[in-house]
């Protein structure tokens, strides 16, 4: 059976104990030694004789520097307990909270008391599980949400699949179309995982893009969509934009930036898209007018699954990860996305470095 390593505050005890013993050593080879030689020397220079001279400086010195000696170790000892206590005290329940996280108790904090470093190590520890807790906050959320909208079309698929089967549905085109509908939406949510996750599979390396003629293009596609719903369409796009960057990846952020303006501008309402180079870079706008999305839940829209009002978006038809999928590509790109939101207008916006 393997010996016990001695803990910390032993430890530090210890080495306490040999800084003061050494020290101690040295004082008492200066005063034993050479206070000794020279109280004999000054006491034989009086006329008293060697033997004399020694016994009385062992009566008087050595026995107060004896008790000195004893008090002083025994200060020692108890002063290095007293702080090695106080340093190891924090770092056991560290140890102790660590254990407890790898358990799977996130809600463990610690005190952030003690030493300096001490206090510092229990902040960043629970800065760390304040973190893990709010990933796996999110991670159960994206659970729940990507079973739901499996669910769905699964559910669909079963319905159509036992009324062909009963004889309630034809085995017409118009029920193969439904099908194929409901099983497209299965890839689509299958492929959009795939962007979230990170897969790379044969991802094109990025080049030059023009991105004003992009986003013309993509609020063109959008157009007869904005139509059905009488939604008026206004398109800014300063010339020259270059861009570094994936041109499919671009398309597709483009695209979930306007679906989502469809889906969230009431019919008769505006979409307004806007392309220009700023000082950080070149910077596109998706504004739609429409109703205002609470501040609380701007932050959290980039999320995945995450929905301002759930019931009412997921009759809208959306998933719940075109935004997630944005923030994704964007940044996959060197840029960044940001969100705003009024009671005349939201927007939507990514920033990415552009070409001189």
């Amino acid at each position: 059976m393997a010996r016990r390593a001695p803990g910390i505050a032993a430890r530090i005890a210890l080495a306490s104990l040999a800084v003061a013993a050494i020290a101690l050593g040295v004082v008492a080879v200066g005063v034993l030694r050479v206070g000794g030689e020279s109280f004999e020397a000054l006491m034989m220079a009086a006329g008293e004789s060697a033997e004399r001279a020694r016994a009385m400086f062992d009566e008087s010195v050595t026995l107060v520097f004896g008790l000195a000696l004893g008090i002083a170790a025994l200060v020692a000892l108890v002063l290095a307990a007293v702080f090695a206590r106080m340093l190891a005290r924090p770092l056991q329940r560290l140890a102790g909270a660590a254990e407890r996280v790898a358990a799977g108790d996130l809600t463990t904090r610690v005190p952030e008391d003690g030493p300096a470093e001490v206090r510092a190590l229990a902040t960043a520890y629970n800065t760390m599980a304040g973190r893990l807790e709010e990933q796996e906050m999110m991670r159960r959320e994206f659970v729940v949400n990507a079973a739901h909208e499996i669910r769905t079309p699964l559910t669909n698929l079963q319905g159509y699949l036992e009324a062909l089967r009963d004889g309630v549905l034809p085995p017409d085109p118009a029920t193969f179309d439904s099908l194929r509908e409901e099983v497209d939406r299965l890839g689509r949510l299958a492929a959009s995982l795939d962007v979230l996750a990170g897969a790379e599979g044969e991802r094109p390396r990025p080049q030059a893009v023009d991105l004003a003629s992009l986003v013309r293009s993509a609020a063109e596609l959008a157009g007869p969509a904005l139509a059905r719903r009488s939604v008026t369409l206004a398109v800014t796009a300063e010339d020259g934009l270059w861009v570094e960057a994936r041109p499919d990846e671009l398309v597709q952020v483009m695209s979930n930036l306007l679906q989502n303006a469809i889906r969230y501008t009431p019919p008769g309402g505006s979409v307004r898209v806007a392309a220009a180079r700023t000082p950080d870079g070149a910077v596109v706008w998706v504004k739609n007018s429409g109703a205002r999305i609470p501040s609380e839940d701007l932050p959290r829209v980039w999320e995945r699954f995450y929905r301002v009002e759930k019931s009412r978006d997921r009759a809208r038809g959306g998933a719940g990860i075109g935004l997630a999928i944005v923030k994704r590509l964007v940044e996959d790109a060197g840029g960044r996305v940001g969100a705003a939101s009024d009671d005349a207008w939201t927007t939507f916006w990514f920033q990415l470095p552009a070409r001189t």
